[in-house]
C-alpha cells in the first residue's frame, strides 16, 4: 500500500469526509489547504440521478461563470469570409476553414475551444473522431455553432464553461482558482449548479441532484450540503 504524504495526511486534517458542510464553509476548508506550489483549480462533481446511456436523461450545457475560470482559453474558429474577420477582430487565436481542417486531421489540437458557422459543420462534422473525444466539437446546443462569433468567443474567453454528465452519471467542471477569493468562487459554483439543474432531461426520475462535492487540484473532496445551494430545487 502507497504511503500517504505528510503534505496530504495534513490537508485532511479537520474534514470530516462523512459530513456535509455549508458550501461557505466548504469553500473555506478547500482553499485553505490549497498549498501546491501552483494556483490550484477549483473543481466541483455533481452525482445526478440519471442514466445518460439514455438520449432523454443526457445532461450537457454551458455556464458563463460570474468571475471567470482563472485561465485564458485559446480558442479555434471555423469560418469564412466575412465571419472569419469578425472573429479576428473579437479576439479568435485561431482561424480558418479547410486549412484548420488539415491541422486538426493532423492531429494538431492548439486551442481549448472551437467555435463554427453553420455553414461550416459540413466540413467540421468529418473532424468528429479528432475533436470528439476532446470534448472541444462544436455543438448549437452549448452555443459553439452560431453566426454570432463574436459572442461566442466573448463568452469563451470570459469564464464560459462546459459541462457533460459522464458514463457514472458525474458531472465534473472546474470552477475557478484557489487564489480567487471565497465569495468569488462560492458564486461560481453555485452558476454551475443551477445550470445543471436547469439542464434536467425529460427521461431524469426521482432525485435529480444526489450528491455535489468540491476540492482543489492536490487537495482533499468536502461534501456540500444540498440545502446549503437550494436543495428544492433539484428533487
Amino acid at each position: 500500500m502507497a504511503k500517504i504524504g505528510k503534505r496530504v495526511v495534513k490537508s485532511r486534517d479537520g474534514i470530516d469526509p462523512q459530513k456535509q458542510y455549508p458550501l461557505d464553509e466548504a469553500v473555506k476548508l478547500i482553499k485553505s489547504r490549497a498549498t501546491a506550489k501552483f494556483d490550484e483549480t477549483i473543481e466541483v462533481a455533481m452525482n445526478l440521478g440519471v442514466d445518460p446511456r439514455h438520449a432523454d436523461q443526457m445532461v450537457r450545457g454551458v455556464v458563463s461563470l460570474p468571475n471567470g475560470t482563472g485561465r485564458t482559453s485559446t480558442v479555434a474558429v471555423f469560418a469564412k469570409g466575412a465571419k472569419a474577420e469578425e472573429a479576428k477582430r473579437a479576439g479568435a487565436d485561431i482561424v480558418g476553414a479547410e486549412d484548420l481542417a488539415e491541422i486538426v486531421q493532423r492531429g494538431e489540437i492548439n486551442f481549448d475551444r472551437c467555435i463554427a458557422t453553420p455553414d461550416m459543420m459540413g466540413l467540421v462534422g468529418r473532424l468528429g473522431k479528432v475533436l470528439g473525444p476532446r470534448g472541444l466539437m462544436p455543438n448549437p446546443k452549448v452555443g459553439t455553432v452560431t453566426m454570432d462569433v463574436t459572442q461566442a468567443i466573448k463568452d469563451a474567453k470570459g469564464g464560459a464553461v462546459e459541462f457533460r454528465v459522464e458514463k457514472a452519471g458525474i458531472v465534473h467542471a472546474g470552477v475557478g482558482k484557489a487564489s480567487f477569493e471565497e465569495k468569488a468562487i462560492a458564486d461560481n459554483i453555485r452558476a454551475l449548479i443551477d445550470s445543471v439543474v436547469k439542464a434536467r432531461p425529460t427521461g431524469a426520475k426521482g432525485h435529480y441532484v444526489q450528491k455535489i462535492s468540491i476540492s482543489s487540484t492536490m487537495g482533499p473532496g468536502v461534501k456540500i450540503a444540498l440545502d446549503s445551494v437550494g436543495q428544492t430545487q433539484m428533487n
